[in-house]
């Protein structure tokens, strides 16, 4: 099945429900007409380029031959494509090559991108994230050294966190840094899960390592940042010899087959402090942060992807009798309960964008506004909102894939649709960049009392300012649906507050519910001020009266349901702690 970018619904999206127009004295270059051509020709790239090598990417997949990692069929040319298109330096800081565009515009092509195919995407997103971490913790002779190179798209990223023993507990991580006697570093251990940790696309791979000095503290305050080259790199910037890192071997995963995912081995590998020693865990968020918004991201396109599949099989396969014309043999689409899952999955689909582009629209105002109190205030709904993101929507993926699976019925358990690869694609997307229970850890134990409060506090106002328009117009139902579900999950927020003060694991146990909870509450806020703009005529009636449509229906379908849910997220954790492995069967 080929994939069509949906170039309208982002547009909407980036307009109304992300509010892309705060962006404007910040980045005056993001006119209307430069957002639409490069969506456009991003879409092209996606459909035309990527989509096709998606399925060969998963049945061939990435090779590991003679210690060297051969890309599945196609996509060394396609990252080639890629980075001659400029589309790893999009929003890049101009000073090193690239085009200093929002954010949100990267996280939006990225989103199409990824759909195509995610196996491919995963490079990118990488390489973008390491980008931002020497922008933000490099130094000079780094930035000068490395960054060009990364913004062409001539080299590529990675981070390099877990190890076989620590996977999301990085303070029993053991790789270690010792210095060299000229100034630099040695790095020695090993590292697993690596995503394109080894490939033939790309000249020269730029890792970002965390390691132990040898006198550092223990737990997280002894870990630092450090970069290696794949092959190293001359002061002119030339490439040199082959550094002291290697791919042990390559993981056999559920899904994602053509992105290379590695086990790396550094066997006394040079290589440079980023930043100051005892950093490392800081310095590496900012590119785990950024890499949290893209799988976000991903989760929105994977299940934008088996969305389409799902309502493109819909209308070719012939079951049944339709109860709505009576005829015989219909198509899946005329069946009630086929078209609601389809509604459902596009209105989840719209949501999670929203929330995503979102986040990316406060972080590019915390960046770049022109004045330090809308930059506060972005910082704080930034971070808010970046669990939200990453969980929410990536469970969206999960959720979705499997949808359009069911759509498909026994066809769609059959390999050769290819509509279980979106579901094994998405898969990982909950699991990595920290697993979505520990966002919902993130939220709880930290991102509540952001502001001291205020940045929840600003978040439910300007949903209670939605509200408000709703409840003044045609769309009263749905704005009711919406003060219910904030209703419920400020009572939630309320009860987390003061047991996260007199028993945390209380809170804690509600966290997961909790994160679902808000997810919800956000989602359909986007929604609703999608619909919200269609009712004043932003497009023609068809289009409007399939956004008010899409809110109806979330707010019936999921906020309805909030208020219940409500009532799990304050279980507490009594008879959680009873349980112990014996009583369940161990």
């Amino acid at each position: 099945m080929t994939y069509r970018a949906p170039v309208r619904d982002l547009a909407f999206s980036l307009r109304h429900a992300a509010d892309f127009g705060r962006l404007a004295d910040a980045f005056p270059e993001a006119d209307t007409d430069t957002v639409a051509a490069v969506l456009e020709a991003a879409g092209a790239f996606a459909a035309d380029v990527l989509a096709p090598l998606n399925r060969q990417g998963d049945l061939v997949g990435a090779k590991l031959e003679n210690g060297m990692v051969r890309c599945a069929p196609g996509f060394a040319d396609a990252y080639k494509q890629f980075a001659e298109g400029g589309w790893a330096s999009l929003a890049a800081p101009v000073e090193h090559g690239g085009q200093g565009l929002p954010k949100t515009l990267e996280v939006a092509v990225l989103e199409m991108v990824q759909a195509a195919n995610m196996a491919f995407g995963l490079c990118p997103m990488l390489s973008l994230g390491a980008i931002e971490a020497l922008e933000h913790h490099g130094s000079n002779s780094q930035k000068h050294l490395y960054l060009p190179r990364l913004v062409s798209g001539e080299w590529t990223g990675t981070m390099n966190l877990t190890e076989p023993q620590a996977g999301s507990d990085l303070a029993a991580l053991t790789t270690v840094a010792t210095p060299d006697g000229d100034g630099g570093w040695k790095i020695t251990g090993q590292k697993i899960f690596i995503t394109w940790g080894d490939h033939d696309a790309a000249d020269n791979i730029i890792h970002l390592v965390l390691a132990r000095t040898p006198d550092a503290p223990p737990g997280v305050k002894g870990i630092s940042l450090f970069l290696a080259p794949k092959v190293l790199v001359n002061e002119d910037g030339s490439l040199g010899e082959a550094n002291g890192v290697r791919v042990g071997g390559l993981e056999h995963k559920l899904g994602i087959h053509g992105s290379p995912t590695c086990v790396m081995l550094f066997e006394g590998a040079k290589a440079e402090l980023v930043g100051g020693l005892g950093q490392g865990l800081p310095n590496m968020f900012t590119m785990m942060n950024a890499a949290r918004l893209q799988v976000g991201t991903q989760g929105t396109a994977i299940a934008e992807r088996a969305y389409q599949q799902a309502l493109a099989f819909s209308q070719e396969r012939a079951q049944g009798r339709s109860a709505w014309t009576g005829a015989y043999p219909a198509r899946l689409f005329d069946h009630p309960d086929v078209r609601r899952t389809l509604v459902l999955m596009k209105a989840h689909i719209e949501a999670a964008r929203g929330i995503c582009l979102s986040t990316a629209v406060a972080a590019d105002l915390s960046r770049a506004a022109t004045d330090e109190a809308t930059r506060t205030a972005a910082k704080l709904r930034e971070e808010l909102l970046t669990p939200i993101a990453k969980s929410w929507s990536t469970d969206v993926g999960v959720q979705v894939a499997s949808l359009g699976l069911q759509i498909h019925g026994g066809m769609g358990f059959i390999e050769e649709t290819g509509a279980a690869q979106h579901y094994r694609d998405a898969r990982i997307a909950p699991i990595y960049e920290g697993t979505n229970g520990i966002q919902a850890i993130d939220l709880v134990g930290r991102k509540l009392m952001l502001g001291e409060g205020q940045a929840m506090a600003d978040l439910m106002d300007d949903i209670r300012d939605t509200i408000e328009l709703l409840n003044a117009g045609e769309l009263k139902a749905v704005g009711l649906r919406l003060e219910a579900a904030l209703n419920a999950a400020s009572s939630a927020t309320a009860w987390l507050i003061e047991r996260r003060a007199k028993s945390m694991p209380d809170a804690l146990s509600g966290a997961t519910a909790y994160q679902k909870l808000l997810g919800d509450v956000v989602g359909g806020w986007m929604l609703a001020k999608g619909a919200l703009a269609a009712a004043d005529g932003e497009a023609d009636a068809a289009w409007a009266e399939s956004k008010r449509a899409l809110a109806r229906v979330f707010a019936e379908a999921v906020l309805a349901q909030v208020p219940g849910a409500a009532a799990g997220v304050m279980i507490g954790a009594e008879d959680f702690a009873a349980m112990t492995p014996e009583v369940l069967g161990a």
